[in-house]
């Protein structure tokens, strides 16, 4: 109706006002996918990454029904999903990701140096499944996986407006704790997607697995660590990051 139509159309006009004028994983031993990596000119890429927050976060303000939310269900919802927003920035923007192995020791090397010096073998590393404590470093996996995403994106050759209906749909998560004003923000979630669905089958009308397909990069997304974005991403260059402070100050700002 009249207001499905002006929602979808305020989404639209947030990611104009927000946005300015890899293959699969090598066979081989497991432990390669639990390589430190790290990325070959961390000022560019986070330079790059910074940007497109920025600009993530200019999109979000702009959709009118976002503003409508009280300021803690912003907070909220731009907690859970600043990390999948800004790779689907990265992937907007084709940012590409160079990066090189660190120079980390392995765990048997450190084992090794720590008997010849006489000193206590390190800790076993958690098993897979256990939480993790501290900072979640970055690995060959994660990497990869990050690539992967992008790569996919860029294989759909995914439009503006695509783009932004995959916003809306990230950005409208009905199911986190904590949220009050659940069933509005599921209507709207609901209405990116049908959003979606009614562009792919006017624009893609010989490609009628395509919808599917953009599903498909929001199912790779939820298996990102936004720990490892924040790592990858911003680590490198302002240290330890407090991300909820972050994104509490540039909510709140005029950007």
């Amino acid at each position: 109706g009249r207001r499905h139509s002006s929602i979808l159309y305020s989404i639209l006009r947030s990611q104009e006002r927000a946005v300015p004028p890899a293959g699969p994983a090598p066979r081989g031993c497991p432990c390669g996918s639990r390589r430190r990596v790290a990325l070959r000119s961390p000022q560019v890429a986070c330079k790059a990454a910074s940007a497109v927050l920025v600009k993530t976060l200019r999109f979000v303000q702009n959709v009118p029904c976002f503003q409508e939310l009280p300021l803690e269900e912003q907070l909220l919802l731009v907690r859970s999903c600043w990390a999948p927003l800004l790779l689907l920035g990265l992937a907007q923007d084709r940012v590409h990701l160079e990066t090189v192995e660190s120079a980390e020791p392995s765990m048997l090397q450190r084992i090794l140096t720590a008997r010849q010096q006489g000193e206590q073998p390190p800790p076993r590393a958690p098993a897979p499944g256990r939480p993790q404590h501290g900072p979640h470093l970055p690995s060959a996996g994660d990497i990869q996986a990050i690539k992967g995403f992008l790569a996919k994106c860029w294989s759909l050759d995914i439009s503006t407006k695509e783009y932004a209906y995959l916003k809306g749909t990230v950005l409208f998560n009905p199911d986190l704790p904590g949220l009050q004003c659940t069933q509005y923000i599921e209507g709207l979630q609901r209405e990116a997607q049908q959003a979606l669905n009614e562009h792919v089958r006017l624009i893609h009308r010989g490609d009628e697995a395509r919808f599917t397909k953009l599903n498909v990069v929001l199912s790779l997304l939820r298996s990102i660590n936004a720990n490892v974005v924040a790592e990858l991403f911003f680590r490198p260059i302002i240290g330890a990051v407090n991300m909820d402070d972050m994104l509490l100050e540039m909510l709140c700002a005029k950007l």
